[in-house]
């Protein structure tokens, strides 16, 4: 991405983008894109202040510091939710938004994430404030002194526990002028669809839809599945040709997106992804397989992540079982979740464990890897 293209909002980012080929033009982006760029203008130097710091003679009053947004009704905009099948593009769209969002405190992360260290915050609070009752208002001051703009990817609610704090903790952050920019694959009205104590969470749909605009992408091609359609995703052997061919994956994958690094919390710890980009993340086979990593790691990158590239996997054996053992749960993770895998290796799988001890138990391995380059696997969407 060309820096000058964010000058003037994402719409004229996403146009360039077409222009030069990385991507083809799609009625349901455009008209998203469109509505992005108009949050974006309305947002121009959006810089609420603290509500302790606020006076009390309403929520105007908690904007004297921004600039004016021309023609606007209420000083906090509306947010957006971008609901779509897997594969429309919602992502890339979001990305382009927040990287030339004109707002001084911003932040974008997968929504699980997000979840993951509001339940960490929530426990230090309690250990630190032990007899005090609810830990929401000071979580949602912190939340809103870091951000004014929350981006989040991915946006689902499977988890009782999330359930439980998601209405406080979004009416205290609205309250505080945060403003949220969502993408999801399931409508407000289907979020935590069948699960017990729904009826307590309706409220919280409703407060989604009271202040983040739905918009519905209907768009009939799955641009994620078409561009692995036809792609070799096993290169042999593990050399600078392989390594090229993974370059050119990775940047077909991620519509040509800049690679940066990334960060998932997994039960308290740092588990950073070195390359990623788009939903695709990048790796040696050290980095995965060399690492003191485990089942939790894996099943988070498998989430969050609907395409993994791996660079470099060798033969393996006994004498380097503590590896393979890792990547046998690691392949697990990633077919239980259908994630993407493209990788270069010293051989292919029926041949990458052949002797000794745990060979047999490979074979499973193998079968799957041999599976997950099918083209019937390539078609099958990304469960998070």
């Amino acid at each position: 991405m060309i820096a000058d293209d964010y000058a003037a909002g994402p719409l004229p980012a996403y146009r360039a983008r077409v222009a030069r080929g990385d991507l083809a033009s799609d009625p349901s982006q455009a008209m998203a894109i469109e509505r992005l760029q108009d949050l974006w203008a309305k947002l121009r130097g959006y810089d609420p202040p603290p509500l302790s710091a606020a006076p009390r003679s309403g929520l105007l009053s908690r904007f004297l510091r921004r600039k004016p947004t021309e023609g606007a009704d209420d000083p906090r905009p509306h947010g957006l939710y971008l609901v779509g099948e897997v594969g429309r593009g919602k992502s890339m769209l979001m990305d382009l938004f927040y990287e030339s969002a004109d707002v001084q405190r911003k932040k974008r992360l997968h929504f699980h994430q997000f979840m993951q260290q509001c339940h960490k915050r929530i426990f230090a609070w309690r250990n630190a404030n032990p007899g005090e009752a609810d830990p929401i208002p000071p979580l949602a001051d912190s939340i809103a002194g870091e951000a004014a703009l929350l981006c989040f990817d991915e946006f689902q609610v499977n988890d009782i526990a999330d359930a439980m704090i998601l209405g406080r903790l979004f009416q205290a952050l609205f309250e505080r002028a945060v403003v949220v920019v969502t993408t999801s694959n399931t409508t407000p009205d289907d979020l935590f669809k069948g699960q017990p104590g729904r009826d307590a969470f309706l409220p919280f749909i409703r407060l989604i839809k009271q202040n983040l605009d739905v918009l519905v992408m209907e768009g009939a091609r799955d641009y994620r599945r078409a561009r692995l359609r036809g792609m070799a995703t096993w290169h042999v052997p593990a050399d600078g040709r392989a390594e090229r061919a993974l370059d050119s994956a990775f940047a077909e994958l991620t519509g040509r997106a800049a690679p940066k690094t990334e960060t998932l919390i997994v039960t308290g710890r740092k588990f950073i992804i070195p390359c990623a980009a788009e939903g695709v993340a990048r790796f040696d086979f050290e980095q995965l397989c060399g690492e003191a990593l485990g089942a939790g790691d894996y099943l988070a990158l498998a989430t969050h992540y609907h395409s993994v590239m791996i660079d470099g996997i060798p033969r393996l054996s006994p004498d380097n079982y503590d590896k393979a053992r890792r990547f046998i749960v690691l392949i697990d993770a990633l077919y239980d979740h259908r994630v993407k895998l493209v990788a270069s290796a010293e051989a292919h799988p029926d041949q990458l464990y052949q002797r000794g001890e745990g060979a047999k138990a490979f074979e499973r391995t193998a079968s799957r890897l041999d599976e997950m380059q099918s083209q019937e696997y390539l078609a099958l969407a990304h469960l998070t």
